[in-house]
């Protein structure tokens, strides 16, 4: 897709997620805002997935480490057409295959995810099979900058480096904030770059709201015998001016006036992108 195409797809899916989370009264709003550029440009632009044949052998292997995030990942596969567009009404409802975090009963999910710092390690296994096994498929993994807390990432980071997967890419959502405050507050990570560097990876630090800027850097190969990782510097509550570096919205729902405010909001931002 064009990039004007793929800007107009992340508002729209930005106004999905709000209504999610509106109608289903639970969400990560937040979380689900800032990494949605991210997962436009991979399932519209980046990945090698088809919808009308999820289990192809050789599909690219996306896993969503952010779990919690789950709210944007369905509203992309219904949009995908991966599950129908109706089924988004059964959102955390009982019984539903839609719940809080990813579920791999639902056609395009690779693992169940949410318990963080699981994602990467189970990437590098993946990309690791791929390997061994001569198949062309990439894996991607998407973290929240909150999760690298985790000592398992830093073990997958390491095995990854050590195999010298080059079909792995992994992105952290460095949007800074998390649910208890400012990321660097909670457990410092800085400097994030280099710790990569010294661990063996291909850094790449980028703007994770601007959809050219991501796209190029997805699609830039990765280095022969390196893993790729993408520092994606997002804004938490991403489009919404009352949401945006607030991290009272890493889970909320908005009232009836915000919803409005919302939406017209992403209205507008649509509407300027025609424009330009």
């Amino acid at each position: 897709m064009e990039t004007l195409a793929l800007q107009q797809k992340a508002l729209s899916i930005r106004k999905d997620v709000m209504q999610l989370v509106y109608n289903a009264k639970t969400g990560h709003t937040g979380s689900d805002l800032s990494c949605t550029d991210l997962l436009v440009a991979l399932y519209y632009d980046v990945m090698a997935v088809d919808p009308a044949n999820p289990d192809q052998v050789d599909r690219d292997q996306y896993i969503q480490s952010k779990g919690h995030a789950a709210e944007v990942l369905w509203a992309v596969l219904a949009d995908q057409g991966f599950i129908d567009q109706t089924e988004l009404a059964s959102f955390s409802q009982f019984g539903s295959r839609l719940i809080g975090h990813p579920n791999n009963k639902v056609a395009g999910v690779e693992m169940n995810t949410g318990s963080l710092g699981h994602g990467l390690p189970v990437s590098v296994g993946i990309a690791l099979a791929g390997k061994l096994d001569g198949k062309t498929y990439h894996t991607y993994t998407l973290m929240g900058d909150g999760e690298l807390a985790e000592g398992s990432v830093w073990e997958g980071a390491m095995a990854a480096a050590h195999y010298q997967l080059d079909n792995l890419t992994a992105i952290i959502d460095r949007n800074s904030l998390q649910i208890t405050g400012a990321s660097e507050q909670v457990m410092g990570l800085e400097p994030l770059n280099e710790k990569w560097q010294a661990f063996g990876w291909d850094v790449h630090e980028i703007d994770g709201n601007n959809m050219e800027e991501i796209v190029s850097t997805l699609k830039t190969p990765n280095q022969p015998g390196k893993p790729k990782l993408v520092i994606a510097h997002t804004v938490k509550g991403k489009g919404v001016s009352f949401a945006e570096n607030q991290a009272g919205w890493h889970h909320k729902v908005p009232t009836d006036q915000e919803l409005a405010s919302a939406l017209e909001q992403l209205s507008e931002q649509m509407e300027g992108l025609t424009h330009v």
